[in-house]
Parts: C-alpha cells; structure tokens; sequence
C-alpha cells in the first residue's frame, strides 16, 4: 500500500531535539481528526459556513482579508469570530503604543494584496534600511543592508494600527465576510473523518451567547494558547527562557532621521531599539525576570540611564577577546579588503514615555501538527517565537499568504476546502519554514545567553565573517523577508 511519510515536528535547540515521524497510510490520513463527535440529529439548524476564523487580531484578521479577496472564494461563506470588541481608529492616537511589530517586505505584499498597507501608511508606519547587531562582550557587529540604503528592510507598525487597517478593510468585504465581533467560543464538536451514523458533518462551534454554528473548515488563530489547539488535543513542544520583555516607547536626546533598528546582546538578554519617528523609538529589552521588576520600578531618570547604559558600556568586554577579534578582523580585511559594513552609533535617549513600560514572559512552542479533518492552525496558535529576531508576525502572515494559495487553488479545482489533502501542504511547505527560522532564533539566543570566553571568542569570528560576506548576508535577509 502507497504509505507517506511525514514528520509531524522537528525541532532542533540547545539540549532539546524533538522529532516525531509518522507513517500513516493514504486510507488511514483522515484518522487525525478522529477526536469526539456529537449526534448530528439537530446539526441541520446550525448555520453552515465554508470557513470560520476563530480568533481576530493581526493574523486572524488577515486571513480573513485574504480569503474575502481572493477571486477563487468569490461566493463562499467566510465568519471571522472575534471575542474583543470591534477596533476602530478614526484618528492616529496622539502617543505611540508598547507593542509593535517589525513587518517584512514579505508581510507587506500580503498586506498589499488584501488593501490594508494602504490605510496603515496614511495612518502610522516607520520604515529602516538598515540593522545593526552587535555584541556587548567583544563590540564585533554586523549590519544587513539593502544597496545603497534606497530599499527598506522592514517597517515598524503597531499592532493596533494593523489592526484597525485590516477591520477597515473587512468592512468592505461585508458581502464576502461576517465578522462577529465579542463572540467568545465556549466549545468545539469534531466530526468523524468518515461520514458515521448519527455524526456530524461539519465541525461545530459553540459561542458564549448560545449561538452554534458549524463550518467545513475551522482556521484557529487563537493565539499562543490556542483553545482550538487544546481541545483538538494537538502536543506542543515549549518552553520557558526564565526571561521577560521590558517594552517601552523612548525619546531621543536629539531629532534624527532614525532609520536604522539596533539590537545588542548582553549576558542577560538582547536589548532593541526600534525606529517610531525622528524623535522616538521602541524599547524591547529582554533580560531576566527580576532585574525587569527592576526596571519597571525605576525612576524616569534611572530607567533612561540604564538603557544608554546597556547600548554604550563596555564592562563586559575583555581585552583578550578585543585582541583576537582585532586580529581576525585584519586578516580578513586584507583577503576582502572592500567588504564589511562601517559602524554607526545608536542614539542616545533622554527620556520614556509616561506609563508606557510593560513587561511580559518570553518563551518559544510549536505544534507538533498544524491541520486536523477539517482545521488548520495559524499564527501563534502553531507557533511562538523569541522577539529577539521581530518574527512572531512576519511567521504568522507568512501562514496566511501559504493557506490562502491553497484554499484559492483547492477552490478553483472544485475540492472541499476542509479536505486533509491540501491541508497537508499547508502543514509541510509552512513547518519547513517556521521550524528553521524557530531553530535559528533559540540557537541564537543561547549562542548569547553566555559570556564565557570560549563561546565569545567563536561567536566573533563566525559574526566578523559574516559581516564580511555580502551573499551571505543577503540570504539571511531574504529568509527573513519571506
């Protein structure tokens, strides 16, 4: 019998490597969903959609969009069910929010294409050309650039304003899309994967206010504790990092053009400034969960102290690292004599803005699988991130952008939406992706959770040569960008 191999979750981090593999027959596919059903006696009264999102915000929202605009879905049943009230912005707020999001030029097609980047430019987005990394135990860096600084690498944009950009743009697509806004989800009921007697259809999801519905495909984007997830009984590998975000909103000493996003590694955690405005940034400082008590008890005075601090002191470097890195460094300046990035400064801040420092836990989750009969995860409902990298949204747009090609075309070839078949190249092409980059932020942020010698020493070689590598660079970034 024809058998196909897939491999439902691998994971590689330090001290950690979870791969499971299964061999699951073409007969025996549909036995995912096989969680609970009900009687399907009374599932005719229930209002039947083709898809329902459960779950707003950025993604959830997005995906939304995204099918309501697709040509191929024209015609099709689509709800959005969101437990918040209705986000509307009819004027930029006079203060910039805590939360942000670092959107890549991948992000920003897809925003694009479902009409939202339009309403979020008039509104507030600040874009840089350039980042600059580097590490507080050796002071080596390494820059990624587009050519000639004409392209933008990203965009800052808070999360409100995409937000309230996608609503404003759902309200357009009201004949394509419903969206129920304050509607909490108390239950879901799965049906059998083969059509048994007295089971239900279609997969039925039960609101707070009593209402049911049922949909041929349930998309989750619940967030990163996923109540479609749970019930589903789908295994998450996650864990903890002992550290927590300080997010605040800065002002600068001095007006400047601010389009560059700096990051720097300490012991404790990496530490990012990211461009809101001539005059103001977004602090994302990640360290351990006491000393961000700490910070958020500090004084205004104090606090802006600390974070010049953390950008500009050299208390952790050593003379022996800044030795060898010197010299690897002239080694090879002479083979590549034109390569490498020139250093530039971050800005210095002179004060926060009021009641705007928050803090909360950071750790990583992945699902060991995205799809069940009839459900796809998205977002943080499949995965969770470090924010050392700005990726958590950029993965979760990326998911969008890959199930909404998929639905269009299993649409477009007359198939069930909630079919396992292309449920599954959603779940393989999306898990290739995210796993990678999910691998590389936990590497990362181990590879610099330390100041030993021997580690510093091999992290500025490997930063020092890749800075001087212009391709590689690109590569990254292009991974990145997707």
């Amino acid at each position: 019998m024809h058998r196909l191999t897939r491999a439902t979750l691998a994971f590689n981090g330090l001290g950690r490597c979870f791969v499971a593999e299964k061999q699951v027959s073409a007969i025996k596919i549909p036995s995912r969903g096989l969680v609970c059903a009900e009687h399907g006696d009374d599932y005719s009264k229930h209002e039947v959609y083709d898809v329902i999102i459960s779950g707003g915000g950025m993604v959830g929202s997005a995906m939304a969009c995204s099918l309501g605009m697709d040509p191929n879905l024209d015609g099709k049943k689509i709800l959005l069910l969101e437990a918040g009230k209705k986000k509307v912005m009819d004027k930029v707020p006079d203060t910039y929010s805590t939360r942000v999001s670092s959107i890549s030029p991948g992000s920003t097609t897809l925003l694009s294409g479902v009409g939202a980047w339009e309403h979020i430019t008039k509104m507030r987005c600040k874009p840089y050309k350039r980042m600059q990394v580097w590490d507080a135990c050796s002071d080596v860096l390494i820059t990624f650039d587009k050519d000639n600084l004409q392209d933008e690498m990203a965009h800052i944009v808070e999360n409100d304003i995409v937000v309230a950009a996608l609503t404003k743009q759902l309200d357009s697509l009201s004949d394509n899309v419903q969206v129920k806004y304050r509607s909490k989800v108390v239950g879901y009921a799965w049906p059998m994967p083969h059509q048994a007697e007295n089971s239900i259809p279609w997969v039925k999801v039960t609101l707070a206010s009593g209402e049911s519905v049922q949909t041929k495909l349930l998309i989750g984007a619940d967030g990163p504790n996923s109540m479609v997830r749970q019930e589903l009984g789908i295994p998450t590998v996650k864990w903890n990092y002992d550290q927590s975000a300080v997010v605040a909103v800065l002002h600068l000493s001095e007006p400047t053009e601010n389009n560059v996003a700096w990051q720097r590694f300490l012991p404790s955690g990496p530490i990012a400034l990211l461009p809101l405005s001539d005059t103001e940034s977004s602090l994302v400082w990640s360290t351990s969960h006491q000393q961000a008590e700490e910070l958020l008890q500090l004084d205004e005075e104090s606090f802006v102290d600390a974070v010049n601090s953390a950008f500009w002191s050299n208390e952790n470097q050593s003379e022996l690292i800044e030795t060898a890195g010197s010299l690897f460094r002239s080694t090879l300046s002479a083979i590549m004599p034109s390569a490498g990035s020139p250093r530039q400064l971050p800005p210095s801040v002179a004060g926060v803005g009021p009641k705007t420092r928050v803090m909360f836990p950071l750790g990583t989750g992945h699902a060991a699988e995205y799809i069940r009969h009839r459900v796809a995860l998205i977002g943080d409902a499949a995965h969770r991130v470090h924010p050392l990298a700005g990726q958590g949204a950029n993965l979760g747009f990326g998911d969008v952008a890959c199930l909404t090609r998929l639905l269009s075309r299993a649409a477009f070839d007359g198939k069930d939406l909630g079919a396992i078949q292309h449920l599954l190249e959603y779940e393989t092409e999306r898990q290739r992706h995210n796993l990678a980059m999910m691998a590389a932020i936990d590497l990362m942020k181990r590879l610099y959770s330390t100041n030993a010698a021997p580690v510093v020493l091999l992290r500025t070689f490997g930063v020092q040569a890749t800075n001087m590598v212009p391709a590689l660079k690109e590569q990254i970034m292009a991974f990145a960008s997707k």
